[in-house]
């Protein structure tokens, strides 16, 4: 009688409602922290409207909506990859995961363009031109810069998290399982690469010695169902949520910086 293979792995806590109860804390103080710059920027423009009006002339709008429209397409995307990746659909994961980290790097690309042509002209903390400007346009560009420089650090941060996850998910599984000489005289003819401890393909299973005991199992082509992958939806689930963060955070930054004029 046949003997069924039995696969082991290693137990595997995971704790999804304390992992996303604190991403949503973690979001609250980041929500705070730019709340708070938020109600200065309020205080400061209704005490200089007008500076604040001239200042917002300088600023390109075009990029800003093209930076804007990234931002929003890349939360699309990072959503779809959320759900693919929970169906089992490992491709498009990775592909729309690919997808919105080159949306954030051309948001980074025209944001450092957007920096480089005010500091050229002398825009800038200390710069001549802006030393030149009134009380109420040298706020407003310190606002524009440490509000924007903030948000651009955490578009950084959030890119390195995505390329992560983007690894995390694109690594093939793999089981490292004890089988005996005759369990691999059971599954002869599977679909299954065996190789001994120094990572040589062993072509023939009859070949083995009945005194071998640990083997490498690799499955060329294992599906990855969302069971095993349930670790990596948390993670890519609060990585999402901080990406969405930073799309919101932009949604308030773009009118109030570019569309004052």
């Amino acid at each position: 009688m046949n003997k069924p293979v039995s696969l082991t792995a290693e137990a595997h806590h995971s704790d999804e409602t304390g992992a996303k109860l604190g991403m949503w804390l973690f979001l609250f103080t980041e929500l705070l922290l730019f709340g708070g710059m938020f109600l200065l920027y309020s205080i400061y423009r209704s005490e200089h409207a007008h500076e604040f009006f001239l200042a917002a002339t300088e600023l390109d709008t075009f990029i800003g909506t093209v930076n804007t429209l990234a931002l929003l397409t890349s939360s699309l995307t990072v959503a779809i990859s959320i759900e693919a990746l929970r169906r089992g659909s490992r491709k498009i994961t990775i592909a729309m995961l690919i997808i919105t980290i080159i949306l954030g790097i051309v948001f980074m690309i025209n944001k450092y363009f957007e920096w480089s042509a005010k500091i050229h002209h002398g825009i800038y903390p200390g710069g001549a031109k802006l030393l030149s400007m009134s009380d109420g346009e040298m706020l407003f560009f310190n606002l524009y810069y440490v509000m924007t420089g903030l948000h651009g650090i955490h578009v950084l941060v959030g890119l390195g998290v995505l390329s992560f996850m983007l690894y995390f998910v694109s690594k093939r599984p793999g089981k490292k399982i004890n089988l005996d000489y005759e369990t691999l005289s059971q599954i002869r003819g599977a679909n299954l690469e065996v190789v001994d401890e120094k990572g040589q393909k062993i072509d023939d299973i009859g070949l083995i010695d009945n005194d071998v005991e640990d083997v490498d199992i690799k499955f060329k082509y294992a599906q990855v169902p969302s069971k095993m992958d349930k670790s990596n939806i948390i993670k890519l689930e609060n990585s999402g949520l901080y990406w969405h963060l930073v799309d919101i955070i932009w949604i308030f930054l773009f009118p109030l910086f570019y569309l004052v004029s």
